[in-house]
């Protein structure tokens, strides 16, 4: 049934104009923001602990538009993935594509570091788009159906998504060819696959994976994110890189997810209603007399 509604509801917005499909969007997000409330308390929580300079009224204003913009660029990403590559091409400024092309002139590939901001799933295709070979590391939906919709949606010439779970060698393999790794870091983890990072002067579970990745293959670390301009169109934001760490050593993994946590705060502070405040990225909490940080697993033989 799920997967009926689904391919209904890919049928329906592939004929609708861009206009339409926005407006969907918007409502489908104000509906689960304001009639199903989904992690709607959870949303304000988060915002205020983590922006407390900011008003009530301007606290309120941020979520609102949050929950709309989530449905909008769900929407308008089954839009653009059934327009092809060509067409988010031309909605995609790219900022600072420099600093990715300094870092390919290295030989040792990219890992590209990004979260949850503006309409995310675009920046695969935006990068394909320009001649890029990517591998994003993607967490499996659990429901078969809806995980099966997209990824079809996700397959594009020059894209490969590969599940978080042994992944890791993946992706070795690739930047070995001096291709690059997108890998999202701003989702909660557990206790056995995290260590604890401030992230708005909060202690939050993160997944040192990418810093033990750049340190194992020595790629610089590109900071890379979308947001949506005014005009409903899109600026690919990529930042200088940042140096691998020099080893895999407890202290160096930590220094670099503290920066890697650091720069995602930056980049969500420039546009706060873009990112994903219902997620509950506090959700792990260290237990009573635990260290911040603690000994790394090893993730790779």
């Amino acid at each position: 049934m799920v997967k009926v509604l689904l391919t209904f509801l890919l049928w329906l917005v592939g004929i609708m104009p861009l206009f339409a499909v926005r407006g969907l969007g918007a409502f489908i997000g104000f509906v689960f923001g304001n009639v199903i409330r989904h992690h709607r308390t959870d949303a304000f929580q988060a915002l205020e602990r983590s922006m407390p300079e900011l008003s009530a009224g301007e606290r309120k204003a941020i979520i609102n538009r949050m929950y709309r913009l989530q449905g909008v660029h769900f929407v308008e990403f089954i839009w653009y993935s059934m327009k092809g590559l060509d067409r988010v091409s031309q909605v995609v400024e790219i900022e600072g594509r420099e600093h990715a092309d300094e870092a390919f002139s290295r030989g040792k590939g990219m890992i590209a570091l990004t979260a949850h901001i503006g309409c995310f799933e675009l920046m695969p295709m935006a990068t394909a788009a320009q001649g890029y070979k990517l591998s994003t590391i993607v967490k499996k939906i659990k429901d078969e159906a809806v995980n099966e919709v997209i990824e079809k949606l996700r397959s594009h010439e020059g894209l490969t998504f590969l599940s978080s779970r042994n992944a890791y060698r993946d992706c070795l393999k690739a930047l070995r060819r001096n291709e690059a790794v997108g890998m999202i870091i701003d989702q909660n983890m557990t206790r056995d696959q995290g260590i604890f990072v401030d992230f708005f002067g909060m202690p939050a579970c993160t997944s040192p994976g990418l810093a033990y990745m750049a340190a194992q293959s020595q790629a610089p670390v590109v900071p890379v994110f979308i947001y949506r301009k005014p005009d409903g169109t899109f600026r690919l934001k990529v930042q200088p890189m940042l140096e691998p760490p020099a080893d895999r050593s407890d202290e160096a993994v930590y220094a670099a997810t503290r920066r890697y946590n650091a720069v995602i705060e930056d980049a969500v502070r420039e546009a706060p209603e873009q990112w994903i405040w219902m997620h509950r990225r506090w959700n792990t909490k260290p237990l009573e007399g635990q260290e911040i940080r603690r000994r790394l697993k090893k993730q790779a033989g």
